[in-house]
């Protein structure tokens, strides 16, 4: 295949990372998913190891890599709170000394390189919905800060080493993304809701549940990360991809009841700290510029979730 490519996918066996590694080799590409495993696991990749497409690196980003590849995705990095801050100083770590790390190596290859950002790096938002022009309000030295600040300084590196050595970037703020593979223990919202309902626990709501979030379904969002790495090269980005649909903590919780049925009941606990009330992607820039949308709604996205959340409990 002429257009075949040599792509790096950083924290390939996590959540998004293993979806995204799927999706490249379905379009034909020789895929190398580097991970070490501190937050992804080889149970997400494991069917795509008998691939001769597909090669498996354990390493950390934090530490230079030596390889030749036409393109990086870099994903790597805890991405819910649980994970990154249980050690927030390897958090920060991994997303800055991981982006130059990968930047160098973007720089010494001439590869194009994406970067997994986070609506995160608009902090508690004082707009709504939140576009990328706007700048975001962080606690700089909060529980959430290292990843927070940690994405934030990857995305001044990728436009740096743009304005300093013209490396061709592509930086997507991710909202929050739900489907298969998500960890099971990562106090993620719809993870717990989910695990929670299918073992009749109580389900947990911080606050009064009327907090808000906008859920996109994983295959939308690849989808978008995959459109915004074909486009023009003075396509730079940040460039918002989540799903603008609206729902309150409340609500999402009343759908998995639903949908799970059993005798979980609904358990109010204390808002955690710099826990943000309101999110919600503005993605007028990825509908015109990429003509991306996303497509799956909220009852068939979280149909498919439980499905895999019912079939990993019962094993």
């Amino acid at each position: 295949m002429s257009n075949r490519k040599r792509i790096l996918v950083t924290g390939g066996a996590g959540f998004l990372g293993s979806h995204l590694c799927e999706r490249l080799l379905a379009q034909g590409h020789d895929v190398i998913c580097l991970d070490n495993f501190y937050s992804g696991t080889k149970d997400n990749i494991v069917h795509l190891i008998g691939n001769p497409h597909f090669e498996l690196v354990r390493h950390d980003v934090t530490f230079p890599l030596y390889i030749e590849v036409d393109e990086i995705f870099n994903l790597a990095c805890p991405a819910s709170p649980v994970h990154y801050q249980r050690d927030p100083v390897q958090t920060t770590k991994t997303s800055v000394h991981g982006a130059i790390n990968m930047l160098g190596l973007a720089k010494r290859t001439k590869a194009k390189i994406f970067q997994a950002s986070t609506s995160e790096v608009y902090g508690d938002p004082e707009i709504h919905p939140q576009p990328e022009s706007y700048w975001g309000r962080v606690n700089p030295i909060g529980i959430r800060s290292c990843y927070d600040e940690g994405k934030r300084c990857a995305e001044t590196l990728f436009f740096d080493y743009h304005r300093q050595h013209g490396l061709e970037i592509k930086v997507a703020r991710i909202f929050n993304t739900y489907g298969p593979r998500m960890h099971p223990n990562d106090g993620r919202v719809v993870s717990n809701f989910i695990v929670q309902a299918l073992q009749g626990d109580d389900i947990t709501i911080y606050g009064d549940g009327t907090q808000t979030r906008s859920f996109c379904y994983v295959d939308d969002l690849i989808e978008g990360f995959i459109r915004l790495m074909a486009s023009p090269s003075d396509v730079t980005g940040p460039i918002n991809i989540g799903n603008p649909s609206e729902f309150t903590i409340l609500e999402l919780a009343e759908e998995v009841l639903r949908q799970v049925g059993g005798p979980s009941r609904l358990k109010r606990l204390p808002l955690p700290q710099d826990d943000p009330l309101q999110r919600k992607p503005d993605i007028s820039i990825a509908n015109k510029v990429l003509e991306w949308e996303p497509q799956v709604n909220l009852q068939e996205g979280l149909k498919r979730t439980i499905e895999y959340f019912n079939g990993l409990l019962s094993k």
